[in-house]
């Protein structure tokens, strides 16, 4: 009888890895995605998302990630990603270092950045250097005019020091993607420094529990541990993470993809402790009180899978395939994802007829890691 439940369970196991969001469901995600005009921090999070899941092979997920192709073919051009890049950086307003000018936050345009530094690498006009010019300024910003707490960590805010879990998606990715295509000692100098960006933001943000804190520091503070701000952490700590393992100077880095492992893994298992019995994950992840969110539940349940190919570990797979089947089934006949966070007043449901953008991004990220799992485990 053991065995025979136990094989029930594998077969269950099997078949929901077998099942993922339907090609009508992605075609209208990602219509709606970019169907309207979309914040600093949601162009870039979209760029990302499209990379990941329309271009996978120019990823960080990649074992051939760096360098990326010089030359991309007609049939793998990565338009979408390379539009949002192009439109950012042809507004850039001359005297502006941020990609984004006057968006108040320190931390959000970095988040185009990658995409920046990919239609820098791939231009076929080796004369332009608009994108190097803007990438550069960007890292020149964040380095050397954005606010900094006494403990070093940049702010994620250009008006005042203050920490932003949110951060830690924007920016230590583009720092790191910058350095690994630089090489030489400012690859080993900007990998360092965005492991230390994700360390300083870790210790003034995580508590007890292992869960982060939405904001601290500055003039108001939010102490509630934000599902997608936790999303956002573990997200980020694990796009660099991966860009530390491909790296040509990866040796260099061991310990440090070992700390981002744990520090990934800790936020990851305390936040499905508190996962509903459906799939889903409260927008305050430990108060009992909060809302379902679907949009931090995609988040956090891409990272799980990405993380189970990257240690070979399945141990919190299982809280992902609920996920993945809540999220599956929240998504309306016009492609947007249902019950999310307003992601701009973190603490209400999204007004009726409105949807998050990021949300809708998520879901691409879910589907190109859970592809990447199933893939990682049928191969």
């Amino acid at each position: 009888m053991v065995k025979h439940c136990g094989l029930q369970a594998l077969a269950a196991a099997y078949t929901a890895l077998l099942q993922g969001f339907t090609s009508n469901q992605l075609s209208n995600v990602r219509g709606r995605l970019m169907g309207g005009p979309l914040k600093s921090w949601e162009m870039g999070t979209a760029a990302e998302a499209l990379t990941e899941y329309s271009w996978p092979r120019l990823s960080v997920f990649n074992d051939f990630a760096f360098p990326p192709p010089s030359t991309l073919p007609t049939n793998y051009s990565a338009s979408d990603v390379l539009n949002i890049a192009q439109s950012v950086v042809s507004k850039k307003p001359q005297g502006s270092l941020a990609l984004i000018a006057n968006d108040g936050s320190a931390g959000d345009p970095a988040s185009i950045g990658v995409a920046v530094l990919l239609a820098n690498w791939t231009r076929t006009d080796l004369s332009n250097t608009m994108y190097a010019d803007a990438a550069g300024e960007q890292l020149d910003y964040l380095l050397n005019h954005a606010p900094r707490t006494p403990e070093g960590a940049i702010s994620h805010r250009t008006d005042q020091a203050q920490l932003w879990s949110d951060f830690v998606y924007m920016v230590p990715p583009f720092i790191a993607y910058f350095g690994s295509l630089q090489g030489g000692g400012g690859e080993k100098n900007l990998l360092q420094i965005a492991y230390d960006q994700c360390r300083l933001y870790r210790e003034g943000l995580r508590d007890n529990g292992g869960l982060w804190r939405h904001v601290a520091q500055g003039s108001w503070e939010d102490s509630t541990h934000w599902a997608t701000g936790n999303g956002w952490a573990a997200a980020g700590m694990l796009r660099t993470l991966e860009t530390l393992n491909r790296t040509t100077q990866a040796n260099l880095f061991q310990q440090h993809q070992l700390d981002l492992v744990d520090w990934i893994n800790e936020i990851l298992e305390a936040s499905w402790a508190h996962q509903k019995p459906n799939g889903t994950l409260l927008n305050v992840i430990d108060d009992p009180t909060s809302f379902a969110d679907t949009a931090s539940t995609a988040l956090i349940a891409s990272v799980t899978y990405r993380m189970a190919v990257f240690t070979h570990n399945d141990h919190l797979v299982s809280h992902a395939n609920k996920a993945l089947g809540v999220v599956k089934a929240s998504i309306g006949q016009d492609g947007t994802l249902k019950g999310t966070t307003d992601p701009e007043t973190f603490h209400e449901p999204i007004s009726p007829g409105e949807y998050s953008p990021e949300g809708q991004a998520f879901v691409l990220l879910l589907q190109a890691a859970w592809k990447a799992y199933r893939d990682a485990k049928t191969s």
